[in-house]
């Protein structure tokens, strides 16, 4: 199981931003700002108001970790990464202009942050819940087999697919985006994502030894 959303991520964020992200025992300290549209909520946190990128963090912590996770597949590395994720995000939310929704922005830094980290390859350890993150309903032939018997094997060799291709099939799979989406994430074309998303199942299979979707 994931561990806890009480979050270890608290402590390095008060040293470093100077306030607190939201925990267990750490409710928003603002109700209001969740009738502010995203626009809005960033300003907020601009501006300093108590809570604002609490709340950032309080919607999007569980999809930015289960991100983190499928690119390194262990729990205490995905931690560490989101924990920087959401640094970086405050960090740079002067560049955030709107152009996308905070989920995508957060991806997009989510994605660069977990493929700097994977400099060296090695392949995932440890089994994540999928009944807990995954919707299963109309799942395909392929996302049956991504959740298969074979599943540790799949994720070992997802850990060796090219970057890209790794990447796309993450969100693709996983996260289940469009190409749409997933090509606002990398910066690409929709035809781009669509031939590493092929590519990337072929490659799967043959390190699978010729099973695949």
């Amino acid at each position: 199981m994931a561990p806890s959303a009480a979050w270890t991520l608290a402590p390095a964020w008060k040293l470093q931003a100077g306030t607190s992200l939201v925990g267990r025992d750490s409710p928003v300290a603002d109700a209001s700002l969740a009738d502010l549209d995203e626009r809005s909520l960033v300003d907020a946190c601009l501006a300093g108001r108590p809570g604002a990128f609490d709340l950032v963090v309080e919607r999007h912590r569980r999809s930015v970790y289960q991100l983190c996770y499928r690119f390194v597949g262990n729990h205490e590395d995905a931690s560490d990464l989101s924990q920087d994720v959401f640094l970086r995000a405050y960090r740079g939310l002067r560049t955030f202009r709107g152009q996308s929704s905070i989920a995508t922005w957060l991806y997009r830094i989510g994605v660069n942050v977990c493929l700097n980290r994977l400099s060296a390859k090695r392949p995932p350890t440890e089994a994540i819940d999928e009944r807990e993150h995954v919707d299963t309903r109309a799942e395909s032939a392929s996302e049956r087999l991504l959740r298969g018997e074979r599943a540790a094997q799949v994720r070992a060799a997802i850990a060796e697919l090219p970057p890209r291709q790794r990447t796309t099939l993450v969100l693709r799979m996983y996260h289940e985006m469009s190409h749409q989406e997933i090509a606002g994430i990398l910066g690409s074309s929709v035809g781009a994502v669509k031939a590493n998303f092929f590519h990337a199942l072929g490659n799967l299979k043959k390190r699978l030894g010729g099973e695949g979707p």
